[in-house]
């Protein structure tokens, strides 16, 4: 079985479960990044997040991803955080891998939630760099400490986000964290613009500069992924409230139908680039998955933000455009 691709329905082995679950350098798919879901109270909504868990698989994802930034992870306790990624794990129930955001201000935080989760059957972990480490050297040092604190038996996904983490990381800096750190096993690329970086990785890997690793891109809801994935991209590790859109565009791209990947990823771009509005973009694609019948409420907790009356006629305008477009390229 490949890794990071879902079993077989009807299969229940253990040994092609436990396949499924590591996390390793060859993964490939959309890793979906996930919402968390809260009731209008503001308290975690746990069968909204099975109904969630199922509309990602429905939808053919090959993963996905909890706790990142648009899940609300530092909005949560470690106890709910634990609850909640309980809650996936046994809804997944080893079908696909599941990575957990693990990023903290501290180290002992960190090894903590890190052994919480992979004790419960997480697939790995992600890590961005904190907001105090500025020269290459404390960028470099700093994961290299990430990976003796998490074990070397912890596979975990280096987070390139700077525009999230105020960390700007050199395609030079990435590569030197990558050979340095044998348990680092994906990128998630979100530099942004951040095609050369890309291709820069990818092509160290391929002249053996590098140990192959998976690339994963997050760019703004999946905002470049048909240039990601010509580039060199494994897949998508991003969140919109169209998953299917990522997946039908990634196999699209693998049958080498680069103009129907096109197409399709074209359909959907108005409502993606609306999605991906700073500061109010997870409230969009809360109400988009509400609209879908995904999750029970669209609550945001604070400090996060609020639709108006006019932001709501606009997304209901564009996913009309959006079904009317998809109906007439079939």
């Amino acid at each position: 079985m490949s890794p990071g691709l879902p079993a077989r329905a009807g299969r229940d082995d253990s040994t092609e479960r436990q396949a499924v679950n590591q996390l390793d350098r060859n993964a490939r798919g959309v890793y979906l990044i996930t919402v968390t879901p809260f009731t209008d109270s503001g308290a975690l909504d746990l069968a909204s997040t099975d109904r969630m868990v199922d509309f990602c698989l429905d939808a053919g994802v090959t993963g996905l991803t909890v706790l990142g930034i648009m899940g609300e992870a530092t909005k949560l306790t470690i106890e709910e955080s634990r609850v909640f990624v309980r809650q996936v794990l046994a809804r997944v129930n080893g079908r696909v891998p599941v990575v957990v955001g693990a990023s903290a201000p501290g180290f002992a935080a960190m090894k903590e939630l890190t052994d919480s989760v992979m004790d419960l059957g997480a697939s790995g972990v992600m890590v961005a760099p904190p907001s105090t480490v500025r020269t290459d050297d404390q960028i470099v040092s700093y994961f290299q400490m990430v990976g003796e604190t998490l074990g070397a038996s912890v596979p975990w996904v280096l987070q390139d986000h700077p525009v999230s983490t105020g960390v700007q990381m050199s395609t030079s800096v990435v590569l030197r964290i990558l050979k340095n750190s044998p348990t680092c096993v994906m990128l998630k690329h979100e530099d942004w613009p951040g095609l050369a970086k890309l291709s820069a990785i990818r092509a160290a890997s391929e002249k053996g500069e590098l140990q192959r690793v998976s690339i994963l891109t997050g760019n703004g809801g999946g905002l470049f992924l048909p240039e990601e994935l010509t580039r060199g991209a494994d897949g998508a590790m991003t969140g919109f409230a169209w998953p299917e859109m990522m997946v039908d565009v990634l196999a699209a791209h693998a049958r080498g139908e680069r103009e129907r990947a096109h197409d399709l990823f074209d359909a959907y771009l108005p409502l993606a680039k609306y999605e991906q509005q700073a500061g109010v973009g997870l409230a969009v694609r809360k109400f988009l998955l509400k609209e879908r019948g995904v999750i029970a409420s669209d609550f945001v907790r604070k400090p996060g933000p609020k639709l108006s009356a006019q932001d709501v006629d606009d997304i209901r305008f564009l996913v009309k455009r959006q079904e009317k477009r998809l109906r007439e390229i079939g």
